[in-house]
């Protein structure tokens, strides 16, 4: 069992209170290095998510001033330097990621709670300088109402940040659902804010369990006005489908398939360089990794060595151990989805550049899947179509701008990009004409939390980060005055 201080209460937390679930169930939490019970959390369901919304609706009815709110996440941010370390060791020891990416994931998660605190008067009310029918127009971002938090396990602490930063900063009472793989790492953050802040009841509230019972009744119930969910975009659609009826507000975060485009100009070192880190964070299972890697055809084979020579440098081990670049991925799934990635695609001709063939796995656990390059890639393999989410770096080649992007384009996902030039003018038509949300330019990286991020086409709508992102959770009321 995991022992540490912010995990005496690995329960729910409703209406200010540690609380098990109402049928003593629970679910256990694993470690995927190897297996070993790391905890159990409860396995709530319908009842005490309908009391989490409607100790939410309650805390709705005591506002909060900017100021005060500007305290509390002012205060989580602290609580999460001060506790970045144990933060960091819980999210490696359920998720797999190195330790010190954790901790970089930490670090990452109070970047977003000190933007909101930093820019939350932009939600102020404002006052038009026009005057419309002789009237004063004022404009008030009211919170939407008690919203529903619901996160991945791929980053259990940066995505939580994304969205109860802003919803907190609008004022806005959350139901919070962690995903059941990695929930250990909610439970410390509800131990920092159950010990550091003076939250109201019903303020924040955290349900564990099933995702199925608790997803239902966030959708269903009249009194969660936001739901805000990362995840696939079959559980996107079906939450359009289940939430219609009450006419909610949506914000999804769903899934991608990401070019990462190099072209014949480009810094080929700076390109690699950059794929390493942005290819193997949390082992490649991130919605906005390099999914296929489309390389001009005069330069695929030397770009291809470069990586090569420096993802054979990256180690493959324990999490825990200081000098592990990638951990296990989350479970056996994750694991075989790699590794049929990998054989579709030698099957239908790509060449091995580096790496083999990994045995099946037998265990839930222990699936260490080691960097891996194919070159010679084409749109009808599984990993030019599908999500890998693994640290499989499949190549492809393209003979001309035109064909880059038309291949680029060639997915119904639309959240994160990548291209390489040394010639702007190329990058800015190709910027212009790639159906994506997020491009990076001469880069790799990814989200951050001074600029909105989100997706296009079947990878979701909404925006978190950013000013863009202070606004999700808020309604305009809009009120002129007469003389």
């Amino acid at each position: 069992m995991l022992e540490s201080s912010l995990l005496r209460n690995c329960q729910g937390y409703i209406n200010g209170h540690w609380v098990d679930a109402d049928s003593g169930k629970t679910l256990t939490v694993y470690n995927p290095v190897d297996g070993a019970t790391l905890a159990q959390v409860p396995g709530m369901g319908p009842e005490e998510t309908t009391r989490a919304v409607e100790a939410a609706r309650e805390a709705l009815k005591t506002p909060a001033s900017l100021e005060q709110r500007r305290t509390w996440l002012n205060g989580i941010v602290q609580a999460l330097q001060d506790n970045r370390e144990e933060l960091g060791r819980i999210l490696c020891m359920e998720h797999g990621k190195p330790w010190k990416e954790a901790q970089g994931e930490v670090d990452y998660a109070a970047g977003f709670f000190r933007y909101c605190a930093e820019h939350m008067d932009a939600l102020a009310p404002r006052v038009l300088d026009e005057k419309p029918r002789n009237c004063t127009w004022t404009v008030h971002y009211r919170p939407a109402g008690a919203v529903a938090l619901v996160t991945p396990w791929n980053f259990p602490i940066g995505m939580i940040a994304k969205k109860l930063s802003a919803a907190l900063a609008a004022d806005c009472p959350c139901v919070i659902k962690p995903s059941s793989k990695t929930p250990l790492t909610m439970v410390a953050l509800f131990s920092l804010l159950d010990q550091a802040l003076d939250l109201p009841p019903g303020k924040v509230n955290l349900v564990t369990g099933s995702a199925g019972p608790i997803g239902d009744t966030l959708c269903d119930h009249p009194d969660i006005r936001v739901l805000s969910f990362t995840g696939s975009t079959e559980v996107g659609r079906e939450l359009i489908e289940r939430s219609a009826p009450q006419v909610k507000k949506l914000t999804l975060e769903l899934g991608g398939n990401a070019p990462y485009i190099v072209f014949e100009d480009a810094d080929l070192d700076a390109a690699a360089e950059n794929l390493i880190g942005n290819k193997f964070r949390g082992g490649g299972q991130t919605c906005v990794c390099a999914n296929r890697i489309m390389v001009h055809e005069s330069v695929a084979a030397d770009f291809a060595e470069r990586v090569k020579a420096r993802a054979s440098k990256l180690k493959v081990g324990d999490g825990l151990e200081p000098d592990t670049d990638l951990g296990p991925l989350v479970d056996r799934n994750g694991y075989e989805k790699v590794r049929r990635h990998l054989t579709d695609a030698l099957d239908k001709g790509a060449e091995l550049v580096m790496g083999d063939v990994p045995p099946s796995l037998e265990n839930d656990w222990g699936g260490f899947f080691p960097p891996t390059i194919v070159l010679g890639v084409s749109p009808q393999m599984a990993c030019w179509k599908e999500e890998t989410f693994g640290p499989l770096v499949p190549i492809a080649t393209f003979s001309s701008e035109a064909q880059a992007i038309e291949m680029a384009n060639q997915t119904e996902f639309g959240l994160a990009s990548y291209l390489f030039t040394g010639d702007d003018a190329r990058a800015q038509r190709v910027i212009a004409a790639l159906e994506f949300a997020h491009v990076g330019y001469n880069t790799g990286s990814g989200p951050a939390p001074e600029a909105p991020f989100g997706g296009m086409k079947q990878s979701g709508y909404g925006r978190e980060g950013g000013l863009e992102g202070l606004f999700e959770f808020v309604e305009p009321q809009t009120v002129p005055r007469g003389s």
